[in-house]
């Protein structure tokens, strides 16, 4: 085992106990990556496809931290190397950070500090504000979010925090307010803290729009991704006063050395989040204990790409992994709301498997990109149990048309939504049977929309002439009737994505009962 960067000696220690390992940063890379079977990095190694083609014995790349941008993903996992992180190691420091930043902006203290530091006693232009009894908005409350939480409460601040994929339970457990909206929470929030992943959705969260209906005053902490916040609609609201400050970590291009940093009323450090000397550590022990578990084969909690399967289980189960992700995402997007649970089902020969892998997919499908950490198929019961999201699973030889059936409830409060899929072909694409109770046949593509209407002559014309106005090309439908309501499906996919003002159009369009534009995972 090479250990290439420095760690923890904890880990180191751990290692040692158990592998032959070399602690090695000097030597050319490429002319010893061949010679192990696992190897420890941090940010600075960066491992490529070419490096990774000659690592002929390597089983697992270790990250000790967050992300694996630094590491070529898509080559590591057609090698069948495994690739573990250290997630969690971050999280009180990147919550700690948030709060730091937060206490700083109402008490002013960065600006007193550099005035006093240049011979200035200034007590009353610095005078601040005290947190206790203040609004604290959090935008996302996923694990880093719930930590800020907590220490929100300690400091005797009212918590309002807006997460749709977070369950109701989950924010009394934590004595916050769920808000039912982004505009909600600015409305009401005295100070604002970012706490989400950066997504297409989520990338320029906070803009002038959202601004400008905020709360007079309101203060804004962003210690998540730079590019969750508009830079110029931040400065003007700045300069007008709309916003009366903002403590900023991260920033769109980094380093940074923008027009934020002329503002008075900023307090900015250089994406320090993560920058404490006990998260370091940690994440080097954690990587530790991940590195042993693959190469011993227990279960690793950690991984990035894939978890360990035995080779004939994958080889049944490989082709049903984006079926299953592609229904998770599915059921949870047509709920439309919180599920408070979720159900999976499998019938026919896959009965006879262990089935978790595909239920970890279809978690991993219904929480990637919305929520603020990376998921993958290993840490995605972990996100649910965060949520107060119930999981449930069971095998079911009989099944009555198709050879194997994967089914998928979510179910939000007394209400729930039910899809079912199978996969068909020489490669295995994913077919959808069944959806919010109507039998139907349609290939999962990415890009697909929902619509239920009246029964009625007419309806799939009138689709088809909305889609086509707005230059919207449907690929493949298939449309499914209920005589006793009177009611039918149409479940067109489409080549491009659906403007939300036709959607409006759509469900305000008379003889439609309901439409959902959804996005399913390609893989």
């Amino acid at each position: 085992m090479l250990v290439r960067e420095p760690i923890a000696d904890a880990g180191i220690q751990l290692l040692e106990e158990r592998f032959e390992v070399d602690v090695d940063s000097e030597s050319d890379l490429t002319e010893r990556i061949a010679d192990y079977d696992a190897i420890i990095i941090r940010s600075s190694t960066r491992l490529t496809a070419e490096l990774i083609e000659q690592a002929e014995r390597l089983k697992v790349i270790g990250r000790a931290g967050v992300g694996v941008d630094n590491v070529d993903l898509e080559a590591a996992t057609k090698r069948g190397i495994l690739v573990a992180n250290a997630p969690e190691s971050t999280i009180l420091s990147a919550a700690e950070h948030a709060v730091g930043l937060m206490l700083a902006l109402f008490r002013n203290i960065p600006q007193a500090h550099a005035a006093l530091r240049e011979g200035r006693w200034e007590r009353e232009r610095f005078a601040g504000l005290e947190v206790a009894g203040k609004t604290l908005g959090l935008v996302g409350f996923g694990r880093i979010g719930q930590q800020v939480a907590r220490r929100a409460k300690g400091l005797e601040m009212r918590v309002l925090a807006y997460d749709p994929y977070v369950a109701p339970a989950r924010f009394n457990d934590l004595g916050a307010e769920r808000a039912e909206s982004l505009a909600d929470l600015l409305g009401e929030a005295d100070v604002v803290s970012l706490h989400v992943a950066l997504t297409d959705e989520t990338r320029g969260l906070i803009g002038a729009a959202e601004l400008a209906s905020a709360r007079e005053g309101i203060r804004i902490v962003n210690a998540a991704r730079g590019e969750l916040i508009e830079e110029t609609a931040l400065i003007e609201a700045l300069r007008s006063g709309k916003v009366a400050g903002a403590a900023l970590d991260v920033f769109p291009d980094e380093p940074y050395t923008g027009p934020l940093l002329e503002l008075e009323n900023v307090v900015v450090t250089p994406h320090l989040g993560a920058s404490t000397q006990e998260a370091q550590d940690r994440a080097g022990l954690i990587v530790a204990e991940q590195v042993a578990a693959a190469l011993e084969g227990r279960l690793v909690t950690n991984a990035v790409n894939m978890p360990s399967v035995p080779a004939e289980e994958l080889e049944v189960l490989g082709p049903f992994v984006p079926l299953a992700a592609k229904l998770g995402a599915l059921a949870f997007a047509l709920a439309g709301d919180n599920p408070t649970r979720l159900d999976f089902s499998y019938l026919g020969e896959l009965a006879d498997r262990d089935t978790r892998l595909l239920t970890l997919a279809a978690l991993r499908g219904a929480f990637e990109g919305r929520v603020e950490e990376a998921v993958n198929v290993v840490n995605a019961p972990l996100v649910a149990a965060e949520r107060g999201i119930e999981v449930r699973e069971e095998q079911r030889r009989a099944t009555r048309d198709f050879t194997n059936l994967i089914g998928v409830t979510a179910i939000t409060g007394r209400e729930s939504v039910s899809v079912a899929g199978t996969a068909i072909g020489r490669e295995h694409r994913g077919q959808l049977v069944r959806a919010l109770g109507y039998e139907i046949e349609v290939e999962l593509d990415p890009l697909m929309l929902f619509a239920i209407n009246d029964d009625r002559p007419g309806m799939i014309g009138r689709l088809g002439t909305m889609l086509g106005e707005a230059g919207v090309n449907i690929a493949n439908m298939a449309v499914s009737r209920n005589r006793r309501a009177k009611r039918a499906l149409m479940a067109p996919s489409i080549g491009s994505p659906l403007p939300d003002e036709v959607l409006v159009q759509l469900r305000s369009e008379p003889g439609f009962v309901d439409a959902k534009f959804i996005v399913l995972p390609e893989r």
